[in-house]
């Protein structure tokens, strides 16, 4: 299989309507609700949420491994955790930070609280997709896990390639239950947990923060290496390179633990030293494959695009789902790979200067004849089952000037094609998501603003929130400024900020020209747009010393709706 098939015969339809390919249609069966026992004592249940939950009989009771997406997924675990074992839970570890958000489900369950053992880096990435980056990672996960996808129809959510969905709708509403680690670990410790030896290994794959789990006395490992599909060295919602050099590294100490079960955090486990020998082994080349092949095309002096079209894996990487393309695509991951080696400039000179987009497909409309004549290329090609080209000449159409929705339709039907045709969850998902975005079938405008949460800011120090901000300023609007900026609380810690050289930046407000003084709990609702800074101060809830009006005008330098005029 590759990224997708021009023919139109591998579409299938699912048992609610919904349209997808077929490979992707029976990955659904593997994925299915299923409490595991992997070995006496150990259990894995998967089909839950995204991830899976691991319970560990342990002398001392049971230890439980990830906790999912909220406390109500953890409780749905735990309900079925009770059917096999009545041993109490002692404690949580977390195989990384992806999945660490119903751990106070676990409290609630033991009755108190536990202790708790993760990677040191796990509160600063969650920190990270929940701030800066917070639009674009949420937008990046709505599209790729098909979140706003509906449960039937054509355009209907199948699977999510690693579980059957993002957050079970069953465990709605999602009631947030992080713990911080109370247990830190870089990797390299030998611990004993509840009574049982556990030795910690840092293998990073889609997080920095990735830890093997080995418990010798029961030859079982815990890992998130081995996933059930070939593993994604390139994530379509974006998210930081992947080394796949660093994953080949944790592979090879995965192997050379010659462990009797392999559990991981998605999909069903492995038993079996041999079997886990074969297909993790290739699991593993079939990464080192494409990591060579990218560089030997890279030192040949080839394109990424070149590359992403002439390096595939073996007719044979179909014959196991696990280095299936049933996620992410092999194409993407060269493309991934390139830029994470050499940087975003391929040698291909027509990358090197772009035109503007805009004025690049206005160009490229005109060129082929004009819109009418371009659209029935476009009709043309997807007629000739030559999806690509279709794709390509319905993105200028979208891109111009003065596109219309009849071009925002077209380049979705074609989305569509792709997404029905492909293989990997993630690009289904991302091409109906778009499709339905762009033909209005479901607005998703509200994804492409930052909006500040206030209960977030409310966790922050004052000048951690102001540090925040700095990504929501303009510098065309503030083109020119030198204006430094205090806060003062009643409430919380002073701070500051500095607008110059056409950034904002955090201080401690010693020395501002003017300084704002107002609650913090207020300032919080300001950046959250739940109130205005010019009618706070005009109703005396705020007050400014200095120059009140340069203050306003500067801070409406902003995306801040807040600070608005």
């Amino acid at each position: 299989m590759r990224s997708f098939d021009n023919d139109p015969a591998v579409v299938r339809t699912d048992s609610r309507g919904q349209r997808a390919h077929f490979a992707t249609v029976e990955h659904t069966q593997r994925l299915a609700r299923k409490l595991y026992e992997v070995r006496p004592g150990v259990w894995s249940l998967i089909g839950n949420g995204l991830s899976n939950q691991t319970f560990i009989l342990a002398p001392e009771g049971v230890i439980a491994i990830d906790t999912g997406e909220s406390n109500e997924e953890m409780a749905d675990a735990i309900a079925e955790l009770r059917k096999v074992s009545d041993a109490p839970l002692v404690a949580v570890l977390y195989t990384h930070f992806h999945y660490v958000g119903g751990t106070q489900g676990a409290f609630a369950e033991a009755g108190r609280d536990l202790p708790v053992y993760g990677h040191e880096r796990i509160p600063y990435n969650l920190s990270r997709v929940t701030s800066e980056i917070a639009p674009a990672y949420s937008s990046g996960l709505v599209h790729q896990f098909a979140m706003r996808l509906p449960d039937d129809g054509p355009d209907g959510l199948v699977n999510d390639g690693l579980g059957l969905f993002f957050r079970n709708p069953d465990h709605a509403p999602f009631t947030p239950g992080f713990v911080p680690p109370t247990n830190t670990w870089r990797g390299g410790e030998v611990l004993t947990v509840a009574g049982l030896k556990l030795e910690v290994t840092h293998a990073p794959s889609d997080a920095n923060d990735s830890v093997t789990l080995w418990f010798p006395e029961i030859s079982t490992c815990v890992q998130n290496l081995v996933w059930p599909a070939l593993f994604n060295i390139f994530a379509i919602r974006g998210e930081a390179y992947r080394d796949p050099q660093l994953l080949l590294t944790g592979i090879d100490h995965l192997l050379s633990l010659k462990p009797e079960h392999m559990v991981g955090t998605h999909g069903p486990p492995i038993s079996g030293a041999d079997d886990i020998q074969a297909r993790v082994t290739r699991y593993r080349d079939a990464i080192q494959l494409l990591w060579d092949q990218t560089v030997r095309g890279m030192n040949k002096g080839l394109s990424a695009d070149e590359m992403a079209q002439s390096i595939r894996l073996p007719d044979t990487a179909d014959d196991d789902y696990l280095t299936s393309e049933l996620y992410g695509v092999a194409e993407h991951h060269v493309r991934q790979i390139a830029m994470g080696v050499r940087g975003w400039f391929d040698g291909d000179t027509s990358k090197l200067f772009p035109l503007e987009p805009v004025e690049r497909a206005g160009r490229m409309v005109e060129a082929f004849g004009g819109v009418e004549a371009l659209r029935s290329k476009v009709e043309a090609a997807r007629a000739e089952n030559d999806i690509r080209w279709a794709l390509e000449l319905a993105s200028w159409l979208t891109t111009r000037k003065g596109a219309e929705q009849a071009d925002r339709n077209l380049l979705a039907a074609v989305l569509r094609d792709v997404g029905y045709r492909s293989s990997a969850a993630n690009i289904r998902n991302w091409c109906l998501t778009r499709a339905r975005d762009l033909d209005g079938t479901q607005d998703l405008s509200r994804l492409r603003e930052h909006r500040l949460r206030a209960h977030a800011l409310k966790a922050m120090a004052p000048r951690e929130a102001l540090h925040l901000i700095r990504v929501l300023f303009d510098p065309t609007r503030g083109a020119g400024l030198d204006l430094h900026i205090g806060f003062s609380f009643p409430d919380a810690t002073s701070a500051g900020l500095h607008i110059r050289n056409g950034v904002s930046v955090a201080t401690d407000g010693t020395g501002a020209a003017a300084t704002v003084t107002l609650p913090y709990a207020l300032l919080v609702q300001v950046l959250a747009g739940q109130a205005n800074l010019r009618a706070v101060i005009q109703q005396g809830e705020a007050s400014v010393a200095g120059d009140q009006e340069a203050v306003l005008a500067a801070l409406v330098c902003f995306d801040v709706p807040g600070f608005a005029a």
